[in-house]
């Protein structure tokens, strides 16, 4: 088996040589790159192969063919002076966290002490999470509902189905037509779970996750097996009997596809559990935003505003909608927009526009405009040549505005200070942060 694993933007040479990926391998794996959603044009966002080397987009995740898997990590810096293995251990770790926050889900910690970061690959680490939890829960047992049953029976059961009764039955009275309801594990719920088994049983590659997953297949043998594409998410209510099972339910659907781009690879043998780190850095970003101004007088809302650019003249119809990435609120008036990017920006010594695009500024200017806000923020990850204090980057006045245009970074090394940063990053900005008044 050919295991590779590499950070985004990256290459890796492939041809005949001892460190180079065989060329049957780059080829199977661009095969399967080609069938995501999220490849673009033949595959190129995700893979592109050059003439001796195969180069990564800003896509990250898995891309698995027959016999050869590649593993693409995001580039987070905090790991300096580590050896290869070491860092890319803590990457997959960070990268674990940034799924967990923004699928909203509490990963149990005892199940997070006992990976094995640099020895396993993030979708085994992904698989190894969801088995482990899933075998805990079941053990507990399995979470069951009242189900609307008919069927043909010696002796009544619930109630009679009269029409059925005295039509098809009629000819076979000693058989009667019931209706009623029978408590039973065959719910969606567990539906989805057997699915997510079914699907991680056939790839799954490391012996503890193929043994776990075994256990769980004959645990949810008296369940139905339902197509991925026919699961019937809207049917799962989460209550106080089985409110634990809501972080599975949301792995599950991030395994199955459901909320990121996971596909199968249609006629070329393969996988890919693929993710856009611009989407998970806004989605991360804004749900610890929230969690870090809770109990303030500001609100945060996420893919907010939804005001327009302009309006038609002629019959008022209002085109162009914008969607700042957050918006936060004091009261009903918005004090700050914030839109996240996924890029690395330069110091200012070296470049005073910091590489920024003229495209992005342009954006904030009219957010700035069409919202009446004073503050406004371009954040981005923190990289190691902005120095070692993360935080605010440049602040600009708007000409003929009333708006500041700032950039800023976040150090997604920092775990457990993130929403203490995020906050500071916010109150430093003259914004009143305090407790609403007790009504």
């Amino acid at each position: 088996m050919i295991k590779r694993s590499v950070l985004e933007w990256g290459s890796i040479p492939y041809g005949d040589g001892e460190d180079e990926i065989p060329v049957w391998a780059a080829s199977r794996l661009a095969a399967v790159a080609r069938q995501s959603p999220l490849g673009g044009e033949n595959g190129s966002r995700i893979l592109t192969l050059g003439l001796n080397s195969m180069r990564v987009g800003q896509v990250v995740g898995i891309v698995a063919a027959e016999g050869c898997t590649l593993e693409i990590l995001p580039k987070i810096d905090g790991s300096a002076d580590r050896d290869d293995e070491l860092e890319r251990g803590l990457i997959r770790k960070r990268l674990v966290h940034l799924l967990a926050v923004a699928l909203d889900m509490e990963i149990d910690g005892g199940s997070i002490a006992e990976i094995g970061w640099q020895k396993q690959s993030l979708l085994e680490i992904l698989i190894r999470l969801f088995s482990t939890n899933l075998s805990n829960a079941v053990r507990h047992g399995m979470p069951r509902q009242y189900l609307h049953c008919r069927d043909d029976l010696r002796s009544l059961r619930g109630r009679l189905d009269v029409r059925r009764q005295f039509t098809t039955l009629a000819v076979n009275p000693s058989k009667l037509a019931c209706q009623y309801d029978e408590l039973s594990a065959d719910a969606a719920l567990n539906q989805i779970m057997k699915a997510a088994v079914g699907r991680l049983g056939r790839i799954a590659q490391t012996a503890g996750n193929q043994r776990r997953l075994a256990e769980l297949a004959f645990s949810y043998a008296d369940v139905s097996a339902v197509p991925v594409s026919a699961l019937r998410w809207q049917d799962v209510q989460l209550d106080r009997t089985n409110a634990r099972w809501k972080d599975l339910l949301g792995l599950a659907r991030f395994l199955l596809g459901d909320r990121f781009q996971t596909t199968s690879a249609g006629p070329q043998a393969g996988f890919s559990l693929l993710f856009e780190m611009n989407t998970l850095f806004e989605q991360y970003i804004g749900r610890m935003m929230r969690k870090a101004l809770a109990g303030t007088a500001l609100s945060v809302h996420l893919q907010g505003g939804r005001m327009f650019c302009l309006e038609s003249v002629d019959d008022g119809r209002r085109v162009f909608q914008t969607k700042p990435d957050i918006l936060i609120k004091q009261g009903s008036r918005c004090v700050h927009i914030i839109d996240t990017k996924w890029k690395r920006i330069s110091p200012r010594v070296d470049d005073p526009k910091q590489g920024i695009s003229q495209a992005d500024v342009y954006q904030m200017m009219a957010y700035g405009q069409i919202y009446q806000c004073p503050k406004l923020t371009l954040l981005y990850p923190h990289h190691n040549a902005l120095g070692l204090k993360p935080g605010w980057q440049s602040m600009h006045l708007v000409q003929s505005g009333n708006s500041q245009l700032m950039t800023a970074s976040v150090d997604l090394a920092e775990i457990k200070t993130m929403k203490a940063s995020l906050r500071t990053l916010i109150s430093d900005q003259a914004i009143v942060v305090t407790s609403p008044e007790p009504q």
